[in-house]
């Protein structure tokens, strides 16, 4: 399950917060009933609330395509029109109040096109050592939040306007999210953290600004799995994990 929170108009026509509960559930609309009436009543949810489909037609769903629409679609090879996105992210750990809740509302609306997502953690995530794989986020950690803006001009001036909101939304959440380090889903690569030099001047200090906040502790040992399997860097980009060579007195 997720909340995605965007912005959208009431009955009077003014802009509001809407915030959407979206998750997939694996089995049929009963046993969902049954399982969130037990575990979070607090949802409400109904039964025409849900939608059953097949695992294919889900990527039709969370791709924003109409329900019922064939899943022939996906064979359809046409580039869908271009736009443009920045994203950022962070990772709770305590309860924001709700009384926040309602200022971080009004920031989002400052944004002309903003969409928070925040994924709920818990569970068996909680029951992995964090350093059992390269993911860290684990005991401790509430949920995620995915910061995003889109727009379709291609202007100088449009671009730099949304990355300033977003800019201005991650500083404001500071206070909220965790710290020490701040951290962020590597998956919403975000270069505002940082990002290696050309490929003969990276450096394992300066890829500790962003390593250390997407891999924790982890990212020592990842760089040094890199100076074993890649030492010469050949796996290249921005925020690469750079290869840390160990050598033998």
């Amino acid at each position: 399950m997720r909340l995605i929170i965007l912005p959208a108009l009431n009955e009077a026509g003014n802009r509001t917060i809407q915030v959407i509960f979206n998750s997939m559930f694996l089995g049929n609309v009963d046993k969902l009933m049954e399982t969130i009436t037990d575990s979070f009543p607090e949802l409400g949810l109904q039964e025409k609330d849900c939608s059953e489909m097949s695992w294919i037609e889900t990527v039709l769903y969370f791709d924003n395509y109409t329900v019922g629409r064939s899943i022939d679609v996906l064979k359809d090879r046409k580039p869908v029109p271009k736009s443009y996105f920045n994203g950022k992210s962070d990772y709770v750990k305590e309860p924001i109040p709700e009384e926040k809740l309602e200022e971080i509302w009004k920031w989002c609306l400052e944004g002309d096109n903003p969409v928070l997502v925040m994924e709920p953690h818990g569970g068996k995530m909680h029951e992995i050592d964090e350093t059992r794989i390269a993911y860290p986020h684990r005991k401790g950690y509430l949920y995620n939040i995915q910061y995003l803006e889109r727009w379709d001009n291609d202007s100088i001036e449009s671009s730099a306007k949304r990355i300033s909101w977003m800019r201005k939304m991650y500083e404001n959440m500071t206070p909220y999210v965790a710290k020490n380090p701040r951290a962020a889903y590597v998956n919403y690569r975000d270069l505002d953290l940082g990002e290696n030099g050309n490929l003969d001047d990276t450096s394992y200090l300066n890829a500790m600004n962003w390593g250390s906040k997407y891999f924790g502790d982890n990212f020592r040992r990842l760089a040094m799995v890199k100076g074993v399997v890649d030492p010469d860097n050949f796996f290249f980009f921005e925020q690469s994990i750079p290869p840390l060579i160990m050598r033998e007195e």
